[in-house]
């Protein structure tokens, strides 16, 4: 809450206050001078010390001889005048309803009217929050993007280059429009942004605006739809018109899914709120009513809740994926997000870039600002790599729990379990090779191993899958070898829910399942009351999910038991690697590789905590973050 809103309740709080006080003792505000009662008055009149009074009805003003006023009330007194007359008083008389109403008293009695209706305004307007008052709820509040302040282009965004030549050649026609229509080509009616959330959709919207040099309004999704029926259709309007009067221009609506999901299932049924502004934009996109030079531009990271309609030709002719970058994108975006800061002669944004694959637009612009803060924490004057890499294990894995209070059998049940994990990943030959691997507790866990891919993977093999199951439970094996039976903790839970997924990943739909065969036998994921189904379908019988549950609990238990033959033909490797752990609490991959796979020692040449020694980052493969088993 601003001040403007702060005065304005003080304001209303204290005039309710008067107003109330006011009509509570009317009496109390009338001015009443030197009040004396009707006795005393007759006894100063046979004394002579009056000098003159004003009767009006009951009431009566006077005048001592020595200048002094005084007011008092009359009884019918029938010898009053005559009394006053024996004793030489002035007597001037008034009728009660002589003087008209005063400005003040006319305004006074319309006070509390007035205020009603000023606070039902200032309340409408608060509901509402957009212009045009009390009565302007069913105006739009798109808004009008500044040019000059905070202006972004296509310099600006990068590491989506093919979606930025897709917009660009709306930006063309909007520029140049003969160029297309004297090859007969017809301007895109709309362009939906389709990417995961982070990949820069609204930053690629204001490079739109920057670089067309036409009105560009944007608007939420959340914007069209409040309290009052036929508001969101009414908004739609609005908004189209305002886009006539500015044409040619660009409407920008983000988060689109708010108000376009599909139509046809619902409790409110088909005439409900949301719809009639779904209906209303469809109208206004291809209608019978043209909207010549008004371009549609959306942006969404759930185009699967869209209703079809929205997305024909005609409407969004256009669908602009908008997906997370690769090892160029992402040195090119690291590059726009390093112009803000200094950094030092020596940092190769590329190797940054290398270990960043899986990472958004938005991640990349954490990590960059996350490493100038530590950087100005630690009062350096440029950005090091040795910042960009903390930088990336703290955004990825949340900050270092040093103060948590461990007892040595916590932190030794720790250093096997994770040990276990990084054993089994080093013997898998289709594993990601291990980056790091702690006992200190970050986030919520408290360890975990680290793998990072060599390269960007869009896809996954059945090995590879495999593997992944195997590392999963290797902390969970490692904790029976060492500790016994009766002795396992809880702390594999997150490993066993992702072995479990993995494994029906495999069953279900990738059609790893030499039993099953390729098929896909997913249970329907759509949403109740998104248009798609009331009711779940059954897409498989008894005896098949019998099958599948086996096939699951198959893949599972050969991982489990990959691990233990590892870890048990490893036993040595298990407890040098867990010892370690306890000496160093983080190790890096080539330490652990030195130590398992060429048994050297490890050597650090500075004192301090070791560690702190390495701040390099676990990341992981493309589309899946970072590979991190607690």
């Amino acid at each position: 809450m601003n001040m403007k809103n702060i005065a304005m309740w003080a304001i209303i709080v204290f005039l309710t206050i008067g107003l109330y006080n006011m009509f509570k003792n009317p009496q109390a505000n009338i001015k009443k001078g030197n009040q004396i009662i009707f006795s005393e008055f007759l006894t100063s009149v046979d004394n002579g010390e009056i000098l003159k009074v004003e009767i009006q009805g009951n009431n009566i003003k006077g005048v001592y001889s020595n200048g002094n006023s005084f007011t008092t009330y009359s009884p019918n007194d029938p010898n009053l005048i005559e009394k006053l007359s024996d004793k030489g008083v002035s007597i001037s008389a008034a009728p009660i309803d002589e003087k008209m109403p005063s400005l003040f008293g006319v305004l006074l009695s319309w006070f509390p009217m007035l205020l009603l209706i000023a606070v039902w305004i200032f309340f409408m307007r608060q509901m509402q929050g957009g212009k045009g008052g009390a009565m302007g709820f069913g105006r739009s509040k798109a808004k009008m993007m500044n040019e000059l302040k905070g202006k972004v282009t296509f310099n600006d965004v990068a590491g989506v280059e093919e979606a930025k030549e897709e917009v660009e050649e709306i930006v063309e026609f909007l520029k140049d429009p003969k160029k297309f229509s004297r090859r007969g080509g017809k301007i895109p009616r709309g362009g939906l942004l389709v990417g995961n959330h982070g990949t820069g959709k609204t930053r690629l919207a204001r490079a739109i605006a920057g670089e067309a040099g036409v009105p560009f309004f944007t608007i939420s999704g959340s914007d069209f739809v409040e309290m009052f029926v036929g508001v969101g259709a009414s908004r739609v309007r609005d908004m189209f018109e305002q886009g006539k009067k500015n044409s040619p221009c660009i409407i920008f609506i983000d988060e689109i899914d708010a108000v376009g999901r599909s139509r046809g299932a619902g409790l409110g049924g088909g005439n409900d709120e949301r719809e009639q502004t779904l209906n209303q934009l469809l109208v206004e996109m291809d209608g019978f009513d043209t909207n010549e030079g008004v371009i549609i531009i959306a942006a969404t990271n759930r185009p699967d809740v869209l209703d079809p309609a929205l997305l024909r030709p005609g409407r969004f002719d256009r669908q602009v994926v908008v997906g997370l970058p690769d090892i160029i994108g992402r040195e090119k975006i690291i590059k726009v997000h390093a112009k803000k800061i200094k950094i030092a002669p020596d940092v190769n944004l590329r190797t940054v870039a290398r270990g960043t694959p899986g990472f958004s637009g938005a991640d990349l612009a954490n990590i960059v600002n996350e490493a100038a803060l530590l950087a100005a924490r630690k009062s350096k004057r440029i950005v090091t790599l040795a910042d960009f890499e903390e930088a990336r294990d703290k955004v990825m894995m949340g900050a270092e729990k040093r103060s948590m209070v461990q007892t040595e059998d916590d932190k030794k049940l720790t250093a096997y379990h994770e040990a276990g994990h990084a054993i089994v990943s080093l013997n898998e030959k289709a594993d990601d090779p291990i980056h790091k691997a702690t006992i200190l507790p970050r986030g919520r866990a408290l360890g975990m191993v680290m793998t990072l891919p060599e390269r960007d993977k869009y896809s996954k093999n059945r090995e590879y899958m495999k593997s992944q199951i195997a590392k999963a439970m290797g902390g969970r094996v490692a904790e029976e070898i060492i500790f016994g039976h009766d002795k396992v903790t809880s702390g594999a839970m997150s490993d066993i829910k992702f072995a479990t997924a993995e494994a029906k990943h495999m069953v279900t739909e990738a059609g790893m399942s030499e039993l099953l065969g390729p098929l896909s036998y997913g249970d329907n994921q759509d949403e109740v009351f998104l248009g798609r189904s009331v009711a779940r379908n059954q897409q498989m019988s008894e005896d098949t999910q019998k099958k599948v549950d086996a096939e699951i609990k198959k893949l599972v238990d050969e991982g489990y038991n990959r691990a233990k033959k590892i870890l048990n033909e490893k036993i040595e490797d298990l407890h040098k690697l867990a010892k370690t752990l306890l000496l160093y609490e983080t190790l890096t991959g080539d330490e652990i590789r030195d130590l398992i796979l060429h048994n050297k020692p490890i050597e650090r040449n500075d004192e301090k905590d070791p560690a702190k020694e390495d701040k390099s980052s676990a990341l992981g493969s493309m589309g899946l973050k970072p590979k991190i088993v607690h």
